[in-house]
């Protein structure tokens, strides 16, 4: 018998998405996830009610078109309802955007570091890749961005705040960036952490979509409505896009259970981001304290930090933190610190207090 099988030769070109490691467990220490960017906040009353009704009748496949949530989205962002698509999460708009837009001989341009899961779709549709390194301060290089793009790119892919560092893209930013970008190439922003932003000059993704037809949001209830484990996002886009869109999403991608908790949470959505701003209080000062223990931290928007780090360095902060029972993520330049419970967190306070003392010593 044969032991080869006739794979895609891209499959060699990118490895699998790794997602955040589980912490460690530690003797007397309450183990905490901050390597996913998981909401650690309760569900929302009722949310958990709306999912025990909907899991009923497990038999029945959910609503194709997710009827009922996507008039909700609409409303709520006053948008025709043939311009919302609802998927699995953002992970599927953004996989279907790459699916409707890429393919060899064509080109996508995104910032780097950011969402690991974009070199993969891109390598996935056998596109090539045109990462642009980030500023020093992890910002979007736009002028980079600019010249990137050229006759064989189809999709430019934006994330505000950026994940893993935490800045937002500002409206003059994105504005000037639209202006030299072809009215015929799709750009995405992806918002996945937009109600976290508190800064003046963070861009409001519908104001920009208003703006511009080529511009496709890509948004999610795993965050800020702390649903990741219910796989729903949506993503807002011109019609034809939207479209198209529809076409290569796979059939019944979106769970009963996911559409109504994702309804219920919308209809609650000033309790959301009352809740996500006071997440972005912890932000903040979780930033100004590794700040004044010695580490080169961004200014996140997120619901996480980002401190700069070398490769040895970022390895050995991790390490500290999974003796301290606290996981987080380690990525390419630094390490990512997920918002989570205040003992958490302390303990990373008290992880990076040694770990500088230990550098200057």
């Amino acid at each position: 018998m044969s032991n080869h099988f006739l794979l895609r030769d891209a499959l060699a070109e990118f490895p699998p998405y790794v997602p955040g490691k589980p912490p460690a467990s530690a003797p007397g220490l309450k183990p905490y996830k901050l390597s996913s960017n998981e909401n650690h906040l309760a569900p929302l009353p009722g949310v958990t009610d709306a999912i025990a009704d909907a899991g009923r009748v497990p038999a029945n496949y959910p609503d194709p078109k997710s009827t009922k949530l996507v008039t909700a989205i609409a409303a709520h962002l006053d948008v025709d309802e043939a311009e919302v698509v609802p998927g699995a999460g953002a992970s599927e708009i953004l996989s279907a955007l790459t699916n409707i837009t890429l393919e060899a001989g064509t080109s996508v341009v995104y910032p780097w570091p950011s969402f690991e899961m974009y070199p993969i779709l891109a390598s996935a549709r056998g596109a090539e890749k045109r990462p642009v390194p980030l500023l020093e301060d992890g910002r979007h290089d736009f002028q980079g961005l600019v010249a990137a793009i050229d006759d064989t790119t189809r999709l430019i892919l934006l994330c505000s705040p950026n994940n893993p560092t935490g800045p937002s893209v500002s409206t003059s930013e994105l504005d000037g960036f639209m202006a030299e970008v072809p009215a015929e190439v799709i750009v995405v922003l992806d918002e996945a952490y937009f109600e976290f932003a508190t800064a003046a000059e963070v861009v409001d993704g519908m104001d920009a979509y208003r703006k511009f037809p080529n511009l496709v949001l890509a948004r999610t209830f795993s965050k800020a409505h702390g649903l990741a484990g219910l796989r729903v996002g949506y993503g807002v886009a011109d019609p034809r896009i939207a479209s198209a869109l529809r076409q290569v999403i796979a059939p019944f991608s979106v769970t009963s259970a996911a559409q109504v908790a994702a309804e219920e949470s919308l209809s609650r959505n000033d309790e959301v981001l009352v809740r996500a701003k006071e997440v972005a209080a912890t932000r903040d000062q979780l930033e100004q304290d590794l700040r004044d223990a010695g580490l080169t931290v961004s200014d996140s928007q997120g619901n996480y930090v980002w401190v700069s780090f070398g490769a040895e360095d970022a390895q050995a902060f991790e390490a500290a933190c999974a003796e301290q029972a606290v996981a987080i993520r380690r990525l390419s330049g630094g390490v990512r610190i997920s918002i989570g419970a205040d003992e958490a967190l302390e303990r990373v306070r008290e992880v990076a207090k040694s770990f500088a003392e230990s550098r200057t010593a």
